[in-house]
């Protein structure tokens, strides 16, 4: 390390104010906190001082999506294995997995770092951290068999309009990684329908076994074949159809304590989004008109359907877009937990709903922290009258 450190001290004055490749610096910065941690700390006046800064924590929220990631690396390949009816071992599954899935992670970095890299060089400033996680969120909630073309495209959507725009990483206001996703489902639904996604474009139809339709446990329960769908383990576990990173419950589970542990993301918003799911799971029940209807579900099949639990964890605890105020956390995460059963249960078009919760929570956050701000004002100008 020490000689890769003085390589650096010894080209970056090529890169600095005044050297030939100056204008390039903002490229040459962000390899080099890459590498190194940057050194740079206050020198006067009072500051909170804290050892966690940017970089860390996007490398705990990498640290807690490979669970997920390697569980998805293998379903893509036991899935594949079981539309085939064939027999492969553990690590032919996983080896075939991983080499389905490693483009797309590929993809959405170059494209996504790409995009960062020029912009900013065009406006001068240095690059953020912040698309370490969005470029490894964004493949995770794609269909493993969705053209790399297509994730290039919403790629590049959501870094610039979804984040650019407002200016750079921290300043957006919808999650980066579900505008890419929200890209691809309004401008391409019918690759990211839910239904067949696994083995469309995987085995070309080609020896398929019979009885075998690919098709997501969501899209199952929107069409009411609910004798079609897998167990609440099957589902728990993760040995389910659907989007990459989504299907295991489990995997994601050791992501939230990763994220807990560390003090990374909020638990407030994390207990609340699946409370208000499983709240209102209970009251469609409560309500079904009969054994045979979408509404009687039970509410806890929701939570390990889809991307509930991987947007609970991931999504909606983003520190960016998510409520700031302690109390706004609650409602917040709430309203994203009914919401998305609502959306499912009674929008049969869609029936996966917990990335427009999140986007329409996302762009509500800072009403719901105004409204919490202003609740405590008044109630301790309240507090101060009464003593006067």
């Amino acid at each position: 390390m020490k000689a890769l450190r003085k390589l650096v001290d010894n080209i970056k004055p090529t890169f600095s104010k005044g050297g030939k490749l100056a204008f390039l610096h903002s490229t040459f910065d962000a390899f080099e906190t890459f590498l190194f941690v940057p050194d740079h700390v206050t020198k006067k006046g009072v500051h909170v001082r804290d050892s966690i800064d940017l970089k860390r924590t996007m490398t705990i929220v990498i640290i807690a999506l490979l669970p997920a990631m390697l569980f998805g690396m293998y379903n893509t390949g036991y899935q594949f294995n079981l539309s085939t009816g064939g027999d492969m071992a553990f690590w032919e599954m996983f080896w075939y997995g991983l080499f389905k899935v490693l483009p797309l992670i590929v993809v959405s970095y170059a494209v996504g770092l790409g995009v960062e890299f020029a912009a900013a060089q065009i406006r001068g400033h240095e690059v953020n951290e912040g698309f370490l996680v969005s470029g490894m969120l964004i493949p995770l909630i794609m269909p493993v068999d969705v053209p790399l073309w297509i994730l290039a495209l919403s790629v590049i959507f959501a870094v610039v309009i979804g984040k650019e725009v407002f200016g750079g990483t921290g300043m957006n206001i919808w999650n980066p990684a579900l505008i890419s996703r929200a890209f691809v489902f309004f401008a391409y639904p019918s690759q990211i329908s839910g239904d067949k996604i696994w083995i469309a474009d995987l085995t070309k139809g080609e020896g398929v076994v019979d009885g075998f339709s690919g098709a997501t446990p969501l899209a199952n329960a929107a069409a009411g074949q609910f004798d079609s769908m897998p167990s609440f383990m099957d589902m728990f576990l993760g040995f389910i159809p659907g989007s990459i990173g989504e299907t295991s419950t489990l995997a994601i589970l050791i992501g939230a304590a990763i994220l807990l542990f560390t003090g990374i993301a909020s638990w407030k918003i994390m207990i609340s989004t699946f409370a208000g799911g499983l709240l209102t799971g209970l009251l469609l029940n409560a309500v079904a008109p009969g054994p045979d209807s979408y509404l009687a579900m039970p509410a806890i099949n929701h939570i390990v359907m889809g991307g509930f639990a991987f947007g609970a964890v991931f999504m909606a605890t983003d520190p960016v877009t998510g409520s700031q105020t302690e109390k706004g956390k609650w409602i917040y995460g709430f309203l994203i937990g009914m919401m998305a059963i609502i959306i499912r249960v009674f929008n049969p078009g869609y029936p996966e709903g917990m990335m427009l919760a999140i986007l329409l929570l996302n762009t509500f956050a800072p009403f719901i922290d105004h409204f919490v701000v202003q609740s405590n004002i008044k109630r301790r100008l309240r507090r101060a009258a009464v003593k006067n």
